[in-house]
């Protein structure tokens, strides 16, 4: 049931998204139930620049997964592992500004590293931090919210924060080996994001032309997945800002603790690449304060739906369970301590 899920659901909705998009493109006139002439402009106006704004940086980040499959190994960044927990728990956290790779296909990547001997605590906190603690994330985060920087300050701290602290909690509690002793890696591991067969034609491959056909495949592929992804994205939350009432918005957004678990659950279910997620918070600046936005921020590409499914296929379940619980969490609290410091 799973594999036909990711087989044909995300398909299914990308050929919707598109549709939708082709629609707005010809300027077609749509059902007067849906929208009236206002909201289907704004619904144009916020859809597409989303889109347009936030596809740059998803194809730099693509770009650059690309290029550390092909030419970086994983003994490579297991022999500089350190062995002191604490020094390793800030090089896991701080591993992504050397090798900013997207949330999707960070999963194997880590998996083969703990296989290897790296120590799983560090991983995990790759895992967490990696998408966030980058210079890629930094930029598009900055770019998204010119007018308020320090969400992108704010973001790297929380990120490197929560990654560390529950790095320190696993080095100390957690005693198993947490991957799966039999792994189907089978419902996320689909063309797209197939890192292994990328890695090993790319980094045994011989010749210029070998390795330069290998990064456009793995950022071709990666960059259509990533796409599907912000495209439904983008209408989810132009959807969502177009068709709900504002004051209804407001309502959640007036209530600090329900703003924080809103804007929290709203990243889990867009699952959204960490290269343009920003596009689509900064959409509710207007509307939601600081601390919601930043938890969205950092929750969302720690543990979203689509990562989810992929940790629960590798990991054991209650090491998931513990993972989502601590995030959300950390993420909760360490938002609005932010928010009442700032």
């Amino acid at each position: 049931m799973l594999k036909l899920l990711f087989r044909f659901g995300t398909p299914s909705l990308a050929v919707g998204c598109l549709i939708m998009l082709a629609l707005i493109v010809k300027n077609r006139e749509w059902p007067a139930q849906w929208f009236n002439a206002a909201n289907l402009q704004s619904f144009k106006i916020l859809f597409i620049s989303i889109i347009l704004e936030a596809f740059p940086f998803i194809l730099l980040g693509v770009l650059f997964s690309a290029l550390l499959q092909v030419f970086v190994t994983d003994e490579l960044i297991q022999k500089f592992t350190p062995k002191n927990p604490v020094a390793g728990v800030l090089f896991g956290a701080l591993l992504g500004i050397l090798f900013p790779l997207c949330e999707c296909g960070m999963i194997p990547v880590v998996r083969r590293l703990i296989r290897k001997g790296m120590p799983a605590y560090i991983g995990i906190v790759y895992l967490l931090a990696g998408p966030i603690v980058n210079p890629i994330v930094y930029t598009s985060t900055f770019t998204a919210f010119r007018s308020t920087p320090e969400m992108a300050y704010s973001r790297m701290g929380l990120a490197f924060a929560v990654s560390v602290i529950i790095g320190l909690l696993l080095y100390k509690f957690m005693r198993k080996n947490p991957l799966k002793a039999s792994p189907s890696f089978n419902a996320p591991q689909h063309r797209v994001h197939n890192h292994n067969n990328g890695h090993d034609h790319g980094a045994h491959g011989k010749g210029f032309r070998r390795r330069t056909a290998s990064i456009l495949s793995h950022s071709s592929d990666e960059f259509f997945e990533m796409g599907k992804y912000l495209i439904f994205g983008a209408l989810l939350t132009a959807i969502i800002q177009t068709v709900i009432e504002r004051s209804t918005l407001e309502t959640f957004a007036n209530q600090p603790l329900f703003a924080y678990l809103f804007m929290m659950a709203f990243a889990f279910i867009l699952s959204i690449c960490s290269t343009s997620d920003a596009f689509i918070a900064s959409s509710f600046s207007g509307m939601f304060d600081f601390g919601p936005l930043l938890a969205f921020l950092v929750f969302g590409p720690m543990i979203d739906l689509k990562n989810t499914l992929m940790l629960l296929s590798t990991f054991r379940v209650k090491i998931v369970l513990a993972l989502i619980a601590l995030t959300a969490a950390l993420t909760f609290i360490g938002a609005w301590l932010t928010e009442v410091l700032l």
